[in-house]
């Protein structure tokens, strides 16, 4: 009798764990795109919430420690990282401290130690102004909706306090040097901080480009008209009128960002002059 092998089948069933609307895949996917989602709305909140000095503050925290460049944190450069110490070993402040480009030695007698103190007791002084003005310590002397047009640098000439304009949000109208109500609060409340220094005052206005060329350009009239309205309204404010060092207008000559068209570069310049210079 002939024996015949049949053949041996084996069935494999092949089984998908989490297949089909029961898988756990599409959950993992939707938490990373909610996730996505809170963080772009809470930039977004940052973003229109916070004044540019206040975001200048943000990117300072996030600085590295050590300096990729002299620019201050929230600048022009990469990064803008500062190191701890000045040249002259003045400890800086996690607020900006004493920037390194300004001169601390040179221009009054070098390695002497009385100008080193004379220096320092300048930028100290400049840097109470700012730090009073802005409220870094605590609350700010201006109003939130204010203080969104301000902010400060401390360099060798002194403390620029640039006051500019904001999208809906002039400080003077249209082509004139009729200034708004936020502009007379401003001008208003640095007349009342700048009593307690002596510090020359300058002041300087700037004006964006105009998209259209015009036979008669109006720009160095306006800008020279705003700087000598913020003057005015500096001595209606109590200002002793002698600490007046210069009126300038600029016009769109100095831009404060790379589009020469931006309202950004709507711009009234207030410096508190080093004195020891």
């Amino acid at each position: 009798m002939t024996t015949v092998n049949a053949p041996i089948i084996i069935k494999r069933k092949k089984v998908i764990q989490g297949g089909g609307h029961h898988g756990g895949a599409w959950k993992v996917a939707y938490a990373d795109f909610v996730t996505a989602m809170m963080a772009f709305f809470l930039l977004m909140w940052l973003l229109n919430a916070t004044t540019e000095q206040q975001r200048k503050g943000l990117a300072d925290y996030f600085t590295p420690t050590i300096a990729v460049n002299r620019i201050s944190g929230g600048g022009d450069g990469m990064f803008g990282g500062e190191d701890i110490f000045a040249e002259t070993m003045l400890i800086r402040t996690s607020m900006g401290g004493v920037p390194e480009s300004i001169n601390t030695g040179s221009a009054v007698g070098g390695d002497d130690a009385e100008a080193a103190d004379i220096i320092a007791n300048q930028i100290a002084s400049l840097r109470d102004i700012e730090e009073t003005l802005l409220g870094i310590g605590g609350e700010s002397m201006l109003a939130q909706e204010a203080l969104r047009h301000i902010v400060t640098r401390l360099t060798d000439e002194g403390l620029i306090i640039e006051v500019f304009d904001l999208p809906n949000a002039p400080l003077f109208e249209a082509n004139t040097d009729i200034p708004t109500p936020v502009t007379q609060e401003i001008a208003a409340l640095f007349a009342r901080l700048f009593v307690v220094v002596e510090n020359g005052i300058a002041v300087t206005g700037h004006l964006k480009s105009r998209s259209v060329l015009r036979l008669k350009n109006p720009i160095w009239a306006v800008s020279t008209g705003r700087a000598e309205a913020m003057r005015l309204m500096l001595e209606d404010g109590g200002l002793d009128p002698a600490r007046i060092a210069r009126i300038t207008g600029s016009g769109d000559r100095n831009p404060a960002v790379a589009d020469h068209t931006a309202v950004r570069n709507n711009r009234i310049e207030v410096i508190l002059l080093r004195s020891d210079i």
